[in-house]
């Protein structure tokens, strides 16, 4: 072989040798801007102009990665509005007030629509009020306008086992009601006053974001509910219908262009594996459009929040009974 014919295969096997490293390290910058642009707020920032759907279900309380997302959405270029898919029987009543005000604050700079589902009720009907606009399913369930309190109390059960609890309190109110003993009188007026302080607050939220006045709704002080139809008779939604008719709305507002894409806002959830899933997730998100997934891992957080709920709560349940 002549030394010319093995210096073009030596420079042939060389441009392979570079084709192949040039297609490795774009792939490497591929995934690197991929984990950047997540962890700068995540795939949403790199998509075009679109309309945002944020998802609230399940048991509501104050989520600190949902709220960092409300506060991404309402500085995000690229989203012309928002649309909140709402299906839950509520949650604490902290949780609602948070949710509240981030939305608030997002409908400062976009327009945002609300689109119940089967149940916005107490809590989410909180999150509901946040919206400019709300659109309900005829047999959507809504309202349960009002705030819990509740705790356990086994001292009937101490005393068959034949334990007694000993204490000393700094003050007769301190730690009342409690687990260990009956509520004292003192005690049930406390937590009767708190109750009652925060169900004028919720009750000024409808009164003023809806334009109603509550005592003359039929149960709404008492707090019963409403079907989607009964709630548009009262004035305590907009309209009926689906998400369709959400983007309508959204569609008719300044600013909005219709035929825009809906794509999904998720939190972000961190975790011990957050760098290898934020870069797969990101990557994902090149091929599929979509933001932060929740997977096991929102369900990890959905199952621990259940185990710990506490304080005021704006919920509502059918009995099982």
């Amino acid at each position: 072989m002549s030394l010319e014919t093995e210096a073009v295969l030596d420079r042939r096997a060389l441009r392979r040798r570079l084709s192949a490293w040039r297609t490795g390290f774009l792939i490497a910058a591929v995934v690197a801007a991929g984990a950047l642009a997540y962890a700068m707020g995540g795939p949403d920032l790199t998509r075009p102009r679109h309309i945002a759907r944020v998802t609230i279900e399940g048991l509501i309380t104050e989520d600190r990665p949902q709220l960092q997302m409300l506060q991404r959405l309402a500085t995000a270029k690229n989203v012309s509005g928002v649309i909140l898919s709402i299906n839950s029987g509520g949650g604490t009543t902290t949780g609602g007030e948070a949710l509240f005000e981030a939305i608030r604050n997002l409908a400062k700079n976009k327009p945002v629509v609300a689109q119940f589902g089967t149940v916005a009720a107490s809590a989410a009907y909180i999150c509901g009020l946040s919206a400019d606009h709300i659109v309900a399913r005829g047999n959507s369930i809504t309202g349960s306008v009002g705030v819990i309190f509740q705790w356990p109390e086994v001292s009937g059960l101490l005393d068959k086992l034949g334990v007694k609890m000993n204490e000393i309190k700094s003050g007769p109110l301190k730690a009342e009601p409690g687990l260990f003993a009956p509520v004292t009188p003192g005690g049930r007026q406390a937590a009767e006053q708190m109750v009652a302080e925060s169900q004028i607050w919720f009750l000024g939220l409808v009164k003023s974001r809806r334009g109603v006045d509550t005592a003359a709704i039929p149960g709404l002080e008492q707090g019963r509910v409403f079907s989607g139809r009964e709630a548009l008779t009262y004035k305590l939604v907009d309209e009926i219908g689906g998400e369709d008719e959400a983007i309508k709305w959204l569609e008719s507002r300044p600013g909005v262009t219709p035929g825009l894409r809906v794509i999904d806002w998720q939190p972000r959830r961190d975790n011990s594996f957050s760098v290898f899933r934020a870069m797969a997730s990101a990557t994902a998100g090149l091929w599929r459009g979509s933001g932060d997934d929740g997977g096991i891992w929102q369900t990890i957080d959905t199952i621990r929040s259940r185990l710990s709920l506490d304080g005021l709560v704006s919920v509502w349940q059918p009995h099982e009974k």
